[in-house]
């Protein structure tokens, strides 16, 4: 049977969830665009969001045309300063002191903004890469963001790569039709597989192969608890489940002691 939660009884999910936080010896976190939205850095699907107003680059067509990279370009540097004057806000905190007391093996997370190495976590996977760098993809040049976005923003131009000479610069970050880093989802499949609590937190898991991530650990015999203010496809499989925002959860887990 599924625990379920919402807004008006947020501090007996908090207390269920403490007492399935003391139990676990193996506490793994997973992470999608609802964790940040606190800290005004807008989610990508919900009406108005980032999808609603911009048609996604592909890979292949970023690789293959000028005018690709372009838009490209001009879609990033539109939405830099989100992720430039973001903050980590109380979850993001939250999971990093988890972490620094040994209750949380890691975070495994579908986000760019690098505010969960902000806020002090050291043991992030990003499947999606970072939106803090940029990197050339004919060579292994890697640089910070700034500069580079306010190079595209005061000459409108596509990057070129210092390196290699080459305007093939994007974003570290995985964009549509690109292949996700083997290594990273190696590591978060095995830490899915051996967690005993699997806290899913902001994200709608459709979003494929990363929200296979929960449903291995759930079918692998952890508890899954989520915390998304929509339904998931994986709710069937959920011990617990908590329909509020994550700020408020959080301050009453904190509230409490957690």
């Amino acid at each position: 049977m599924v625990d379920r939660f919402d807004e008006s009884s947020v501090t007996q999910a908090a207390e269920r969830v403490r007492q399935l936080l003391a139990d676990s010896r193996s506490t793994v976190a997973f992470t999608g665009a609802g964790i940040s939205t606190e800290s005004g850095i807008p989610d990508f699907r919900s009406p108005g969001g980032v999808w609603a107003q911009n048609q996604p680059v592909y890979f292949d067509d970023f690789m293959s045309s000028e005018d690709a990279r372009y838009e490209y370009w001009r879609q990033k540097a539109q939405a830099h300063q989100d992720f430039a004057d973001a903050q980590p806000n109380i979850t993001h905190h939250t999971l990093a002191e988890w972490e620094r007391d040994g209750r949380l093996v890691g975070i495994v997370t579908q986000n760019i903004d690098g505010l969960h190495q902000a806020a002090g976590s050291q043991n992030v996977l990003e499947l999606h890469g970072t939106a803090r760098e940029v990197a050339c993809m004919d060579c292994d040049w890697r640089e910070p963001a700034d500069r580079w976005v306010r190079y595209c923003l005061t000459e409108d131009k596509v990057p070129e790569c210092p390196s290699c000479g080459k305007a093939r610069v994007k974003h570290a970050t995985i964009s549509f039709g690109q292949s996700l880093p083997t290594e990273v989802l190696r590591t978060a499949s095995s830490w899915s597989r051996q967690a005993e609590l699997y806290f899913a937190l902001g994200s709608s898991l459709v979003v494929h192969p990363a929200a296979g991530l929960p449903q291995m650990a759930a079918e692998s015999g952890a508890k899954l608890v989520i915390l998304n203010r929509d339904e998931t496809p994986l709710d069937a499989l959920a011990t617990a489940i908590v329909r509020a925002p994550l700020g408020d959860f959080f301050r009453s887990l904190a509230e409490l002691g957690s």
